[in-house]
């Protein structure tokens, strides 16, 4: 484990640094490509980006989930729909009986040959976690681009139709928001409460869950945060929000990142940053060892107090 603030931090609360507690879930990025540039992406995903998992890796990670103890696929990107072979991923992990969750940002339905995708996904009954920064129209498209927000609006009122997040098909759909500058989201249930009254009232949509997450302070909002001159203000905030009680459901003691190009790290936020695991594991999808990895120490930075500031953002 790197000697740095966080975990100095760590150790000065429990006895030992960062262990993997178990693996329950294979979190894959498929690729940086996407239909969206928004401010506050991690992975500078955007239109022009290039990185894609092909399908020989994509075929490993099959065979992770069919070897392994695994029960969750929880595959991420950029816009993971852009992926030509991520229909087939899906498909194929269902098969194998392990729950699938995809990260979409709501806007990509409206893309060529991606108009099924409400169908597709009722039909694999496929969890979704939808990005949704706010839910009035000014607020989203300053930080995902104009247009956005009718069609992510649009594409809400598709899924409750096929029986998302309403309780009509037993269809689990969750929200994210993300803070729109340098501060820390307010309490994750006062914003489900605000969200679900608004968006009811205004489009008469639903949804299961929200989710409030800190933005992290890597990529295009660290780029912001540099640009400003507020970057080391935001990482103090995020070191003084420090909360002890999130380290056990912190996600990199429960889950194993999978890259574009398969391979391995703690966290998609360590996978942005190149921060490797720590020496003796598998370092690559196609060598995957669950009890391996399960016993690993994790691999830490200051960006890491993105995720226990606060109520934590895992």
């Amino acid at each position: 484990m790197n000697d740095t603030r966080f975990s100095n931090k760590v150790l000065s609360v429990r006895p030992e640094p960062l262990k993997a507690l178990e693996i329950t879930t294979l979190q894959v990025n498929v690729g940086y490509r996407c239909n969206l540039a928004c401010k506050h992406c991690h992975v500078v995903g955007g239109p022009a980006r290039t990185e894609i998992m092909d399908k020989d890796t994509v075929d490993a990670v099959l065979r992770a989930l069919s070897g392994s103890p695994l029960s969750i696929l929880d595959i991420t990107g950029g816009a993971p729909e852009m992926n030509p072979s991520f229909r087939y991923l899906v498909k194929e992990a269902r098969n194998l009986g392990r729950h699938v969750i995809v990260r979409t940002n709501l806007a990509i339905f409206y893309e060529e040959n991606m108009a099924d995708l409400p169908e597709f996904y009722q039909d694999h009954d496929v969890e979704l976690v939808a990005s949704l920064p706010y839910y009035l129209e000014d607020n989203v498209d300053r930080v995902r681009g104009s247009g956005t927000f009718k069609k992510c609006i649009a594409a809400l009122q598709k899924l409750n139709s096929r029986g998302y997040g309403n309780g009509a098909g037993g269809k689990n759909l969750s929200l994210v928001y993300n803070p729109q500058g340098a501060y820390l989201p307010p309490a994750q249930k006062t914003l489900e409460e605000e969200y679900r009254k608004e968006l009811k009232a205004r489009f008469n949509i639903s949804f299961n869950h929200l989710y409030a997450f800190t933005n992290m302070p890597i990529g295009r909002f660290k780029d912001f945060l540099a640009r400003t001159g507020s970057l080391e203000k935001y990482m103090d905030k995020l070191a003084c929000a420090f909360n002890p009680q999130t380290l056990d459901t912190i996600m990199c003691r429960h889950l194993i990142s999978v890259g574009w190009d398969g391979v391995l790290f703690d966290c998609d936020f360590n996978q942005v940053l190149g921060l490797p695991l720590e020496s003796g594991v598998p370092a690559h999808i196609r060598d995957f060892d669950h009890a391996r990895l399960v016993t690993r120490l994790v691999n830490v930075g200051d960006h890491c107090f993105g995720c226990t500031a606060g109520q934590g953002s895992t």
